[in-house]
């Protein structure tokens, strides 16, 4: 007879062994980065514009880039996912085309970024003619993580209990009423865990901003939203691979700049989730 013990022990340890194989890479990444980066890191670093063909100076340009970018996709995306999510899950019915509509979208998640570059191109850049700009990059990734803000928005929807909404209707509350004053604040936590992970995937990409958005070197900065701009994941490749003799720590520092500015996006979309959490009565 099995001891249920040793089977559980068993187990748990090789639990225990595949959350370390996934834990001690990424860590190892972010200690290098952060070993090597950090001699980099100074005030001038990051208020100055690049120097001598990138291989000194700062990277303030491209900071304001991202933000501009990040900022743009999520005023984008937000909405029309939210919106799109209160469709499926409140007022759409459970048919063939709308089965259909929802496995399209969880498929787009996984669609290669580059896809997405190509598709920017072609509509914002060449088709409404908004030039190689902010807008078409900020539009361009928009889309890039509008399948993920609709899954996890409707998913998180779909979580809250019926009997609230039963019970909203039943003391007269119309439908509308009831999603906004009932069910979407106790979705937002859910909702918010999808506008973090968009943040993260906006803010790493360079495939789709190479295509609509991303200048290789400009020593201003944009000044309207149909100007090109830097961005720091095109510009950490541009000195990776584009420019000879660049001093390694400034490599290292502009990525340690990168993981730095989306740890603290995704932490105060943590802070505000938390937040709202707390609030939640189930």
């Amino acid at each position: 007879m099995r001891n249920p013990y040793r089977s559980q022990k068993i187990a748990f340890f090789f639990l225990f062994l595949a959350t370390l194989l996934i834990v001690v890479p990424v860590g190892l990444i972010v200690i290098v980065i952060i070993q090597k980066g950090l001699p980099a890191i100074s005030w001038q670093f990051l208020s100055d514009i690049p120097r001598q063909g990138m291989r000194s100076g700062g990277i303030f340009p491209a900071i304001i880039g991202t933000l501009y970018l990040v900022s743009g996709a999520i005023i984008f995306a937000l909405p029309i996912g939210l919106l799109a999510a209160i469709y499926l899950s409140e007022y759409s019915k459970d048919n063939l085309l709308t089965r259909i509509i929802k496995l399209a979208i969880v498929n787009l998640a996984g669609v290669p970024s580059v896809v997405y570059g190509l598709f920017g191109l072609a509509l914002f850049v060449v088709f409404l003619k908004f030039g190689v700009s902010i807008l078409s990059g900020s539009l361009t990734l928009g889309i890039m993580i509008l399948p993920v803000i609709i899954t996890t928005s409707r998913e998180a929807l779909e979580s809250v209990p019926q009997s609230f909404r039963e019970v909203s209707l039943s003391l007269g509350a119309s439908k509308w009423q009831t999603i906004r004053h009932i069910v979407l604040p106790n979705a937002i936590p859910g909702i918010l865990t999808g506008t973090i992970l968009g943040l993260g995937r906006a803010a790493g990409e360079t495939a789709p901003i190479l295509f609509t958005v991303a200048a290789f070197y400009l020593p201003q900065l944009p000044k309207s939203i149909f100007d090109q701009a830097m961005a720091l994941p095109y510009h950490l490749y541009v000195i990776s691979t584009q420019v000879p003799n660049v001093d390694e720590k400034i490599r290292y520092g502009t990525a340690l700049v990168l993981l730095t500015l989306v740890l603290f996006m995704n932490l105060v979309a943590i802070v505000i989730r938390y937040k709202f959490r707390k609030k939640k009565k189930w």
